[in-house]
């Protein structure tokens, strides 16, 4: 079996060692050959896989290099080629359905069939003929103003059906329902509406002989993650959606999530759900009777919360017994894991053995998987696993797909997450972080010194942060920077009672939490507890903005794209998070009492506002606002604003800039120490 080695980069780091004494030097102001462009340029999103007609591997890959362009790619068909691009320039694979987007493409055999982001169309494509041009399957409407998402084919009627969000009457409040697209029609046809009336829907999935077809819907005020409902209708002969039953979730007395529904090859209706012991596990639906049954139970999840659309997080496989298996992923406690289910009989679990210790989506190809996965040590990329005939072992493990093929050529500096279980400010209960220490092998800091320390916020904030090789990290540690990312309560990952920690609670338990990580690496003697930062994006700039509102721990801030005021957010955001608040904070009052943006005579430490100009997520105006106030309480502060960016950056340039100016804003205001790079700083109103 080929596999990633444990930790390549402490051999190396050993023999630099050996070749020169390390350079004494303040913690911050190191040399690191990881510099913003480096980190920029290897930052390549994965949007999904899938495996052709012919066995290859597709994958949707996010290229900073040209503006965050969606791109298809096939893997060679011999070794030693380059891999293909599918996607014509002219073209960009994404759709923008809740925003958020996710399911992206699909591919059926020679066809892919693909959501363009400047238009939002779906167009449908030859991956062997690609000297034919896409072709649109989708009306235009005169702008990217209705999306699709999460489609499959239905052969039966030669169609598509997919997810539609439509935002011609209303871009905060969109109309979703599934439809079907005509495959057959020279001439491009309005969709027809297989499914509606409920705010949202996800996962339409149609069963071998596509008479039946399942989905999941929710409604307002729940989030997909709080209550969701699974829903199969049959298809008449005219392709008809009509005597649809909801097959779980509907019982007011009994609170879950359902995600994932999927057909085995013998007809039989799998989802994921977290009814039976507060975690996502896997089901099925005993058409018979009637009734839902569990098919492995572990405190563990095996999905992740539905923000995008196409996840798919277990497979059916066949051994050559004929048993009938699952191939899933689950995490538990930090780390994910590899396993194959026997589903019928005992029910067993098979734990495979790989590099990989985080895991998201699996395909499955011909003998064998492809999974998508990263480690401490190695960035994300696509494995083929290749199983045994009895498919309990691993036979090989190779790397097909990665974010940054050659990063690990830089391996001596990166420095591996420990993962820290700290008290919080409810007796009893504890959180997690992952804590990144300094590292860098030609330079060390006095025995006095403790390293100044960056804590992050994760988005969601109904998320996770994994301890996986993140490069943005990398750039921080390799310098001198102590680093922890925090799975405050109210993070996924470990169970729904863990989940709902936040439920009332935004603004007050990711905040204490937070505090309590700071002081729990303060005490434990690993960092300055007079050089601590904090950092967020979005719902994490947002904890970042209300600690340094309503907390006295840190002594500097950074928030990108992060919301200031809560009541604002509820009047602009998107239709999909436009009720998350209600069951996070609570109604006006509660907004208002914990939004920064009312607040500002409680900053005292400076801050540096990140954001995007077309952000509809959260707005431009959010993080104006909070400037302008600091600005007039006379504050240091600094706004970078990015034209052309949404919610998140996506251009090579823009997270590059970001990365050097956070960085050298906080060592100039709290580092006591000069940074080694050539960056020019931007002006800081009230300091320069």
């Amino acid at each position: 079996m080929a596999t990633i080695p444990t930790s390549p980069h402490k051999k190396k780091a050993s023999a630099l060692a050996a070749q020169q004494e390390p350079i004494t030097a303040p913690y911050g102001s190191w040399k690191s050959p990881l510099t913003a462009d480096v980190v920029s340029g290897a930052s390549k999103e994965l949007g999904g896989i899938a495996i052709d007609g012919h066995g290859s591997l597709i994958w949707l890959e996010s290229r900073p290099t040209e503006s965050g362009r969606g791109v298809l790619v096939r893997e060679p068909e011999k070794p030693g080629d380059e891999p293909l691009d599918i996607t014509p320039q002219e073209f960009g694979v994404r759709t923008v359905a809740q925003e958020y987007g996710g399911g992206d493409f699909t591919v059926s055999g020679d066809i892919v069939i693909f959501a363009n982001y400047t238009n939002q169309r779906l167009y449908r494509q030859s991956i062997t003929s690609l000297d034919v041009p896409p072709i649109p399957l989708t009306p235009d409407y005169g702008g990217p103003v209705v999306s699709y998402a999460d489609g499959v084919l239905d052969a039966r009627f030669n169609r598509f059906v997919c997810v539609r969000e439509d935002r011609r009457d209303s871009s905060i409040n969109a109309t979703t329902t599934i439809v079907s697209i005509a495959l057959s029609s020279k001439d491009v046809q309005e969709p027809e509406v297989l499914v509606s009336g409920s705010d949202f829907y996800a996962f339409p999935r149609l069963d071998p002989k596509t008479n039946r077809m399942a989905w999941i819907q929710w409604n307002h005020p729940s989030m997909p993650w709080d209550r969701s409902e699974l829903w199969v209708g049959y298809a008449s002969e005219n392709g008809e959606i009509h005597k649809s039953t909801c097959i779980a979730g509907g019982d007011p007395s009994l609170v879950e999530s359902i995600t994932e529904p999927k057909w085995s090859p013998d007809g039989e209706l799998f989802f994921i759900t977290d009814r039976e012991n507060g975690f996502w596990n896997l089901h099925k639906w005993i058409e018979s009777e009637n009734k839902v049954m569990p098919v492995y139970s572990l405190d563990a999840e095996f999905t992740r919360p539905l923000w995008v659309f196409g996840m798919n997080s277990y497979e059916f496989i066949q051994s050559d017994k004929k048993k009938s298996l699952i191939a899933c992923s689950y995490r538990q406690k930090g780390r994910s894991y590899l396993g194959i289910i026997d589903y019928v009989g005992s029910s067993t679990i098979t734990v495979l053995d790989i590099p990989f210790t985080d895991l998201d989506d699996i395909t499955s190809g011909k003998n064998s998987l492809y999974v998508e996965g990263a480690s401490a040590i190695h960035p994300l990329a696509v494995a083929k696993v290749t199983l045994d005939d009895q498919k309990s072992k691993v036979v090989e493990f190779d790397i097909i797909w990665s974010s940054s093929s050659d990063i690990l050529k830089y391996s001596p500096y990166f420095s591996e997450p420990e993962l820290i279980e700290f008290p919080t400010e409810v007796p009893g209960e504890n959180a997690y972080a992952y804590f990144y220490p300094p590292s860098n092998p030609t330079y060390q800091a006095s025995q006095e010194e403790k390293p100044p320390l960056l804590l992050n916020s994760h988005g969601g904030p109904t998320s996770e942060t994994r301890g996986v090789l993140n490069l943005s990290i990398q750039y921080l540690t390799s310098r001198g920077w102590a680093y922890a990312d925090v799975n405050y309560g109210g993070s996924t990952g470990y169970g729904r009672e863990y989940r709902e920690r936040l439920l009332g609670q935004w603004g007050i338990v990711d905040v204490d939490d937070c505090c309590s990580c700071a002081k729990y690496l303060v005490d434990s003697g690993k960092v300055d507890g007079e050089r601590l930062c904090i950092t967020g994006g979005s719902a994490g700039g947002y904890t970042t903005l209300a600690t340094l509102a309503f907390k006295e721990t840190f002594k500097a801030g950074s928030s990108l794209y992060g919301i200031a005021d809560l009541n604002l957010l509820r009047a602009e955001t998107h239709k999909f998070e436009s009720h998350y608040i209600d069951n996070l904070v609570g109604g006006d009052k509660e907004c208002f009492e914990r939004s920064p943006i009312n607040h500002v005579d409680k900053f005292s430490c400076p801050i540096i506002l990140f954001q995007g100009l077309e952000d509809k997520v959260v707005p431009p105006d959010q993080a104006r606002k909070i400037y302008q106030a600091v600005k007039e309480k006379g504050v240091p502060v600094a706004i970078v604003e990015y034209e052309g960016e949404q919610h998140g950056f996506r251009k090579a340039e823009n997270i590059e800039f970001t990365l050097e100016q956070q960085m050298v804003f906080f060592a100039r205001l709290i580092g006591h120490f000069k940074v080694a790079d050539d960056i020019t700083p931007i002006k800081i109103d009230n300091f320069d």
